[in-house]
C-alpha cells in the first residue's frame, strides 16, 4: 500500500488506476491525512451477504416493536419550530 498526495494523484490518476487494477491499494492524502483509498473492484455485490444483512435488520426491527410508522407525524415533528 502506498500513500500519494492529492495533487500527485490528480496528475497521475491513470497510472494509479493501472496499479490498483493489478491489485495494489493506494491511499490518497491531503496535508498528510488520509482522505481516500483506491482499492481493486471485487466484482460486485455478494447477494447472499446482502440478503443475510436484510434479514438481520428485519429481525432487529421486529424486536424493537416501535409500533406503526406514520410519515405525516414524522414530518410534523421535523417541521416544529421551522419558519
Amino acid at each position: 500500500m502506498i500513500e500519494v498526495g492529492a495533487f500527485e494523484a490528480k496528475n497521475k490518476l491513470s497510472a494509479l488506476l493501472d496499479r490498483v487494477e493489478h491489485g495494489e491499494e493506494i491511499i490518497i492524502t491531503r496535508h498528510g491525512k488520509a482522505v481516500a483509498r483506491l482499492v481493486p473492484d471485487n466484482g460486485g455485490i455478494d447477494r447472499s451477504q446482502a440478503h443475510a444483512a436484510i434479514q438481520r435488520i428485519r429481525a432487529r426491527v421486529a424486536q424493537v416493536k416501535a409500533g406503526p410508522f406514520d410519515w405525516d407525524v414524522l414530518k410534523a415533528d421535523r417541521d416544529v419550530g421551522r419558519p
